[in-house]
């Protein structure tokens, strides 16, 4: 019984077929790892979905997605995911922007695009314009920024608890007891009871009444 995935059927030629159908709108393309990624000028994205839908058959948008690059003038990927049901082959776009300049909502050739563009506005802060109930969909009310970006800090700004005397939730101001804790993943925790082998702390002098290193078999009892 063969258990394996489908195999995803290759599309010869897409590239120059859809270079033909989109024009200038289409930015740049490519082919890696069998994956077809187009990059798409931003105000013709809405476009560039039609055509994909209509001439080559990809019904489907699985998915929008975000990146952040701080260093880019146009600090923002939008990605979107589309999938051919009748092609079994998927198809991914690319367009660029930054805090301030709009993405054309896709929810007139995909309403689910609404649920999707949501995410990325609440966690990166892009702006689509078109889409009619762009709220904030996986962070609280009240929430200060946008937690996907790369200068978003750790900590967050706000911190809530549930008030015995307000019987509310409330929100305050983080505070810190302690700095953020920085590890070494390479030696053990201190104060074990013995010094692993081949760690570069068995070489330093031992304090007096320091443990004894266990041996590598001794460990295994």
């Amino acid at each position: 019984m063969n258990n394996s995935a489908p195999r995803i059927a290759p599309r010869e030629g897409l590239i120059e077929e859809v270079k033909a159908a989109l024009g200038d709108a289409l930015l740049h393309a490519e082919e890696a790892v069998q994956e077809v990624n187009l990059t798409i000028a931003r105000q013709r994205i809405v476009e560039a979905c039609e055509t994909l839908r209509d001439r080559f058959e990809y019904q489907q948008l699985m998915e929008i997605a975000g990146c952040d690059y701080p260093s880019r003038e146009e600090r923002f990927d939008v990605v979107y995911h589309l999938l051919s049901v009748t092609r079994n082959h998927r198809i991914r776009l690319r367009v660029t922007t930054d805090e301030e300049a709009p993405v054309p909502s896709v929810t007139s050739v995909w309403p689910v695009a609404g649920w999707l563009e949501r995410e990325v506005f609440d966690l990166y802060g892009v702006i689509f314009d078109g889409n009619e109930d762009l709220r904030r969909i996986l962070t609280d009310y009240g929430f200060r920024g946008h937690p996907f970006r790369k200068d978003f800090p750790l900590s967050g700004y706000v911190e809530l608890r549930y008030s015995e005397e307000q019987k509310r939730v409330v929100y305050e101001p983080v505070r810190l007891p302690q700095d953020f804790r920085a590890f070494d993943f390479l030696s053990p925790w201190e104060g074990a009871a013995y010094i692993l082998p081949g760690d570069e702390k068995a070489a330093a002098p031992e304090a007096p009444g320091a443990p004894t290193p266990l041996k590598a078999d001794e460990i295994k009892k």
